[in-house]
């Protein structure tokens, strides 16, 4: 009997919790291209072709060896002689019938000499154990063409990662313990009228136990500010928020002997009085980026629709927002009747749905000014971005050319993680260092192990001659300099698999716009179980 054919929803169920159907529509148009079917580069795509990337093309000019094989779970014996990326991407391809996969049997130093354009055509392009200079040069053309690059690499028990991207914007962020926007110290008309409507010192007892929290604190609040005491001042300080705290529990219904009722609700406004009083604001990050002149002011027909959309909300704050955000329009779970938190949801439902239709109007006329058509930027995506308009983050790393110039190297936050003398940093040292010798000899130290003792000696000099060049007065242990002979360039599956995972959580953030990246540079030491992430 055929096998029935999942739908899209259950197939990716998980996911879809995580990023919503937008998110996996972004992964599905992406096209990632992987630079080396290695161990580490088949783990990578792996995590990348299970949740649905559109595509991906692997670029690997190698044959596959029996050293593959023995660390690379995605090539098989009858796989040796063959060409990597072929071999590699019938593998992978196996995965996933949703992901269309293809290769091209060519280093990227031929394609880059060739055909320089050909990686500016995808989404986000991932280099894995590529040699310093390629690794510049590629650098520098992705960056050129404002394409996302993503440098990894396993060498030994080390992982490292590496993001170059001029700038990457994120709409969904999703922080941690996000406050909730609900505006009680100045409510919006709809929601004060709402709030209105009720009478606590009225309401029967089962009225009295399930009306929502939210409203609980807004009848409270205004109480205290009609006292002449309290200066029309909400609660500010630990004294004045347990005073107010005191004052909703004295209004918990009392038994016939005295004794205060059990009322979950009231409890759990007494819970939430600390950030539920909070004085609405736009938050720092958010003011930076509205003071963004150069992106934010001088608004042009290339401008990306982030910077629109965040012009058209500061002309929202300026405005009708009179000085705050657009609601967000969410509201927490909470013990209350069905009827009265659904009639309280949709009171902050209309006002976000009102606002962005505010924030829309401002769009077109951007738009328009600029010669764009006005459904150029959705109203889905003004509603998503005003969902979200305290959580705008916009990343900047800087270029590998700037991290490995003597002018603009990253000098003093090298210098400062240094004086701990098993810093994560002296491994990122030790990378830098091997490539040296790679430059030098044509091959990385200790590949043969007749010769560990000797290259030993030879990583130790590139070791010196780098924090020379770099004027860096900071001391690497020979442990580290032996360690790094003594692996020969190794890309252990183990540290490989963690790298993949890794790296493909990073990639999903950068093609869906969710979730922050590093910036920039990552490094996993697998013989501790630490990792540390560093901006250089």
């Amino acid at each position: 009997m055929a096998a029935l054919k999942v739908s899209k929803e259950q197939k990716y169920d998980r996911q879809l919790r995580l990023w919503g159907d937008h998110g996996q529509e972004a992964l599905e148009n992406a096209h990632v291209c992987l630079i080396n079917a290695t161990a580490s580069g088949t783990e990578i795509l792996k995590n990348l072709i299970l949740p649905g990337i559109g595509a991906f093309t692997i670029v690997d000019g190698h044959t596959v060896s029996g050293e593959d094989i023995g660390n690379n779970f995605f090539l098989s014996y009858g796989c040796i002689g063959k060409n990597r990326a072929q071999a590699a991407t019938e593998l992978l391809q196996e995965l996933n019938s949703d992901v269309s996969g293809n290769f091209v049997e060519e280093t990227p130093e031929k394609l880059l000499d060739n055909d320089p354009s050909f990686f500016q055509r995808f989404t986000l392009v991932i280099g894995v154990q590529l040699p310093e200079s390629t690794c510049l040069r590629l650098g520098s053309a992705l960056w050129s063409a404002s394409v996302p690059f993503l440098v990894c690499r396993t060498y030994g028990l080390i992982g490292y990662m590496r993001i170059v991207v001029q700038e990457h914007t994120v709409i969904e962020s999703h922080p941690d313990n996000a406050i909730e926007d609900l505006r009680l110290v100045k409510p919006f008309s709809e929601l004060k009228k709402h709030t209105q409507s009720y009478d606590l010192d009225s309401f029967k007892k089962k009225d009295h136990s399930h009306t929502p929290w939210v409203i609980i604190v807004a009848k409270y609040l205004e109480k205290w500010l009609d006292d002449i005491e309290h200066n029309n001042q909400p609660p500010k300080n630990r004294p004045e928020k347990d005073a107010f705290k005191e004052l909703i529990r004295e209004g918990i219904l009392k038994k016939e002997n005295g004794v205060p009722e059990v009322e979950e609700n009231f409890e759990e406004a007494i819970n939430n009085v600390n950030t539920a009083i909070n004085a609405t604001k736009i938050p720092d990050a958010v003011d930076e980026l509205f003071n963004s002149e150069q992106h934010c002011e001088q608004i042009t027909s290339q401008t990306p629709s982030f910077w629109v959309l965040l012009r058209a909300v500061k002309q929202f704050v300026q405005n009708e927002g009179a000085g705050n955000l657009p609601v967000r329009g969410t509201i927490p779970d909470m013990t209350a009747d069905s009827q009265k938190f659904i009639n309280l949801q949709n009171v902050y439902r209309e006002k976000a749905l009102q606002d962005a239709t505010a924030v829309s109007k401002h769009v077109e006329c951007i738009l328009q000014a600029v010669g764009k058509p006005p459904e150029s930027i959705s109203e889905k995506e003004v509603k998503l971005f005003c969902k979200n308009a305290a959580f705008l983050k916009v990343v900047r790393c800087r270029s590998l050319a700037e991290e490995y110039s003597v002018d603009s190297f990253n000098k003093d936050t090298i210098t400062e993680q240094m004086d701990d003398p098993d810093s994560q940093m002296n491994f990122y040292l030790m990378l830098r260092a091997v490539d040296r010798f790679f430059q030098q000899h044509r091959r990385y130290p200790g590949v043969c192990d007749h010769q560990v003792e000797e290259d030993t000696s030879k990583l130790k000099l590139c070791v010196n001659s780098l924090l020379q060049e770099y004027n860096l007065e900071v001391n690497i242990k020979d442990d580290y300099v032996h360690e790094f002979c003594r692996c020969g360039a190794a890309e252990p599956h183990t540290v490989a698999s963690f790298v993949g995972g890794s790296a493909a959580q990073e990639a999903i953030k950068i093609i869906t716009h969710q979730f922050v990246p590093f910036n920039n540079t990552f490094i996993y030491n697998a013989m501790s179980q630490t990792s540390a992430t560093y901006s250089l």
